[in-house]
């Protein structure tokens, strides 16, 4: 995956920016870099509440 794969903002459902809302205001710039990396990982283009949980469960949250 070339680095260029790895930046730039994705797209999000609505409802997984509400699941996103939901995290404290001190994690979200952790978080959010995070899930985006998950999404490119697994070749999607669009952030979905299913990933937003994925992410979650790896964090231990």
């Amino acid at each position: 995956m070339k680095n260029s794969d790895l930046t730039g903002r994705l797209e999000w459902t609505p409802s997984a920016k509400i699941k996103f809302n939901n995290i404290p205001f001190f994690a979200k710039a952790q978080a959010r870099q995070r899930i985006e990396q998950l999404a490119r990982i697994n070749g999607q283009n669009l952030v979905t509440e299913e990933l937003v949980e994925q992410a979650r469960s790896e964090f231990g949250q």
